[in-house]
């Protein structure tokens, strides 16, 4: 077994017109959307710029100039990217980027020309803001968040520009904008769309699941989880899954650098573990058991809490420093708003009880 850039070294000499485009490929151009391409890759369809030359160009910034880059390895994909002939000849474009915490908004899309009259546009995840997991949190009592919004949006402007075929796909949350932004998109786009790619994203609410976009999407949507997952079994899918093996523990499985591959494809497994039952039927319970006010007063009250002080990523939050911030602001908060978190995180307890 291997990672994906064993997937590069095994396949990387292979183009996309002796080898078809398959599921490891999607991952890995979902991985490409986590870069900050500001600048170097176009935001219009016209005048792409070759993956290579993109991924040479970012290395080559100093650190401050590119942006907060996510991890390493985004770094060493793109060096492996830029040597491989299966991808670094492949073209760019699209690149768009909206992150407005007013609005609760963190969207990002990168597309990219495949080279056979179709293009796969890369929806980003949740990049570690705290903006942007406070978008998460409102998916589980909105219809539509803004991000989703945006998706559709990009989908349709890029549709009327390029008139080839189109794959959609992304990582954990992307993997949850390409299939809304699809299922929202008009009948004509709709039926330019050859597949959807969801690796480990969550699923959609009610509103969305009875769309007849998504009904009519139904068939051509590729949900990938790893063994363990979390992410990918929130909230509610119609659409199977296919469980691919990882070489890391729980919640890390998460990370799309773990993914098991060997020759073409994942290392696919039967189903998710035990735990990852466990845990769904947990979340599932506890979120059945608020109304939608109550999911609302909790995300809205810890998101406040957590960016009382300077901290602007999860990660900045829970140091020691912005912990003191939060527990100053939780004094000031609400005591109504408070009792909800508390009772709510009460009913999640039971929900483990009662999994188990």
């Amino acid at each position: 077994m291997g990672s994906l850039f064993d997937y590069l070294s095994w396949r990387g000499d292979l183009t996309l017109d002796q080898v078809p485009f398959g599921p490891v490929d999607g991952l890995i151009l979902s991985a490409l959307s986590y870069v900050h391409f500001d600048g170097l890759v176009p935001g219009q369809p016209d005048a792409p710029v070759l993956l290579g030359r993109a991924a040479e160009n970012y290395l080559t910034l100093p650190d401050a100039r590119r942006g907060r880059c996510r991890c390493e390895k985004d770094l060493k994909l793109l060096r492996a990217l830029a040597d491989t002939p299966r991808f670094a000849r492949l073209k760019l474009c699209g690149y768009a980027d909206r992150f407005v915490p007013k609005e609760e908004t963190q969207f990002a899309a990168l597309a990219v020309l495949l080279g056979d009259d179709s293009a796969y546009l890369a929806f980003r995840g949740t990049d570690g803001t705290l903006v942007g997991w406070k978008e998460d949190f409102n998916l589980s009592f909105l219809d539509v968040v803004p991000a989703q919004l945006e998706a559709a949006g990009y989908i349709q402007d890029f549709a009327a520009a390029f008139p080839g075929t189109l794959r959609l796909g992304g990582h954990s949350k992307g993997g949850n904008l390409a299939v809304a932004g699809g299922a929202l998109s008009t009948m004509k786009v709709r039926d330019r769309i050859e597949s959807v790619w969801s690796f480990d994203g969550p699923g959609l609410n009610a509103y969305l699941l009875a769309r007849q976009g998504y009904q009519e999407l139904l068939t051509r949507i590729r949900s990938f989880v790893p063994k363990s997952s979390v992410v990918g079994l929130l909230l509610a899918h119609e659409e199977p899954h296919t469980v691919v093996d990882s070489d890391q523990e729980g919640l890390f499985q998460h990370d799309l650098y773990s993914w098991q591959v060997l020759g073409p494809d994942f290392v696919r497994l039967e189903e998710v573990t035990a735990g990852s039952r466990l845990i769904d039927r947990t979340l599932k319970n506890w979120l059945a058991g608020l109304n939608t006010q109550q999911r609302e007063t909790v995300a809205d009250t810890l998101y406040e809490l957590l960016s009382s002080g300077e901290a602007k990523t999860v990660k900045e939050a829970l140091e020691p420093q912005n912990l003191a911030n939060v527990l100053h602001a939780a004094l000031d908060a609400d005591p109504k708003d408070l009792l909800t978190v508390a009772a709510s995180l009460g009913r999640l307890a039971s929900a483990a009880v009662r999994a188990l």
